[in-house]
């Protein structure tokens, strides 16, 4: 096996992260974004979102599964489904929601593809 190269690993603490903010397709801030792979669009991929105390996302639909884990702080969906650290969840292709956090929230999110607002 080969070592890894210089240049081949990049390695960032979230403590040390700068969020920057994750701006939708219609040009308005969403929460915040890091990601890494800076080969695709900002808030695709996999990446960590990050939403401060009192923030509602856009309503928006999903344009493909998203799956996000909760790393801190709390997550309240539009139906009432809440959401806490420790929680893995999966939307499906063509789901409709929005978020909103009293306390504020941190989490990792795979979303192959953007999503579209409503």
């Amino acid at each position: 096996m080969k070592p890894v190269a210089e240049g081949e690993r990049l390695v960032v603490n979230l403590d040390e992260m700068e969020f920057e903010p994750y701006v939708n397709s219609q040009g308005v801030a969403d929460g915040l974004a890091f990601q890494l792979d800076r080969s695709k669009r900002l808030g695709s991929g996999f990446h960590i979102y990050k939403m401060e105390p009192g923030y509602t996302t856009i309503p928006h639909e999903h344009c493909g599964n998203e799956e996000y884990f909760i790393i801190s702080g709390d997550l309240t969906d539009n139906d009432g489904t809440v959401y806490r650290a420790g929680d893995l969840v999966l939307m499906k292709d063509g789901t409709q929601h929005c978020s909103h956090t009293e306390n504020g929230c941190v989490i990792v999110v795979y979303l192959e593809v953007p999503e579209a607002e409503v």
